[in-house]
């Protein structure tokens, strides 16, 4: 197969969860033999056509700024689908490609996707991470209903829908095409690297009993963990670490500040190396991730690689029951259920499926294997 990918962004220069997906399915891809080019903005140095790990890199954009007051940028997503349209089409006209796969959101390069694939006989493959529908409300405010428009409209586009979690496929089915046409194929860890990553001690770094890792936004629930783990610590010396950075970054160091523990909670920002978060997940006893908006949840499988004992909430729009089954421990997002559970992880208590089996199964190379099926059944 020919393949093109379509990401404004592009691992490894900038990281995130959506290219870095693409990253490791098209490498593996690439290694079997499939040309595989991926279009997005030359955060790179050199020309604006590099190979990079098997892969052909292709810049239709200047690097640019992805943020606007902590939010995505919206004019950056339409200036990057705005770039994008003409030269893909140039080269689905020539018969360059078997197929293009757009990574849903931002959703204007998805748009462009679609109208750069008029003419000719190339299928769009979509990769839908999350579908916000009602989110948009908190996200957006006031601006809400453009925000919701967007999103149906790209539901609605002829495609064939990828979703990466069961959750996530029900939802966009909620809104555009039937459950039936929607694959899942979901996202990968690299488990052989989790469970080699050096260790904090190995770095001179403490490590902690509970962790936490992932952006420090309201959804994430990073306070009321604070709580829950205060409570506990009455009752144990347990240490926590909070990875990651976001706007409620400052609220919450206040909020550990005010707690009787707070000489055992560690904020340690964003760490730019990966592997110090897994390392940290390998030391730590209890992964602890009680959010309540995960369109899959990768933090908890990597956590369960590293075999920590996970807890994560139950709730309507995440997709954690999904990704943990009963290797993990799912509770509702209150503090007196998440203190209960981490005081019984602590004390040693484990779930009744290997966490480490579990997570074998989100290998990426399983992962690779599942979305070679999907494209192939999208060009035939």
């Amino acid at each position: 197969m020919r393949i093109a990918f379509v990401s404004n962004v592009v691992h490894p220069f900038v990281k995130g969860g959506a290219q870095k997906r693409i990253h490791e399915i098209g490498t593996r891809l690439a290694a079997d033999g499939h040309d595989i080019t991926v279009y997005g903005r030359q955060f790179w140095d050199g020309p604006g056509e590099i190979t990079h790990e098997g892969l052909t890199l292709r810049a239709v954009a200047p690097a640019a700024g992805l943020y606007t007051d902590d939010r995505r940028s919206i004019t950056e997503a339409i200036d990057f689908a705005a770039r994008l349209a003409r030269p893909l089409h140039r080269r689905l006209a020539a018969d360059d490609h078997d197929l293009v796969v757009a990574s849903v959101f931002p959703y204007f390069p998805v748009l462009a996707s679609k109208l750069a694939t008029l003419g000719t006989d190339t299928p769009l493959v979509t990769t839908w991470h999350e579908v916000w529908r009602d989110y948009w409300e908190s996200y957006l405010g006031g601006a809400a209903p453009f925000g919701k428009v967007i999103e149906y409209v790209t539901a609605r586009l002829p495609q064939q829908p990828i979703a990466v979690s069961g959750i996530t496929a029900d939802r966009l089915a909620g809104i555009g095409p039937s459950r039936e046409s929607i694959d899942v194929v979901p996202n990968g860890i690299d488990v052989d690297r989790i469970q080699s990553a050096p260790l904090p001690e190995s770095h001179g770094h403490d490590s902690y009993d509970v962790l936490f890792a992932g952006r420090l936004i309201e959804d994430k629930n990073v306070a009321l963990l604070l709580d829950a783990f205060d409570a506990v610590a009455d009752q144990t010396d347990a240490t926590l670490g909070i990875i990651g950075d976001g706007p409620e970054a400052t609220r919450l160091q206040r909020q550990a500040r005010r707690l009787n523990h707070a000489d055992r909670i560690s904020f340690l920002g964003f760490l730019d190396e990966y592997d110090r978060v897994l390392g940290h997940m390998r030391a730590a006893r209890v992964f602890a991730s009680p959010s309540t908006r995960e369109g899959f949840g990768i933090t908890c499988a990597e956590a369960m690689a590293a075999d920590c004992t996970v807890i994560a909430a139950e709730h309507p729009e995440s997709a954690a029951s999904e990704v943990l089954s009963n290797a993990g421990v799912l509770v509702r997002p209150e503090q007196s259920q998440l203190t209960e559970a981490l005081k019984q992880a602590l004390a040693g208590e484990r779930p009744v499926m290997d966490p480490k089996k579990r997570a074998a199964t989100y290998d990426w190379d399983s992962v690779a294997t599942k979305a070679e099926i999907v494209y192939n059944k999208a060009i035939y």
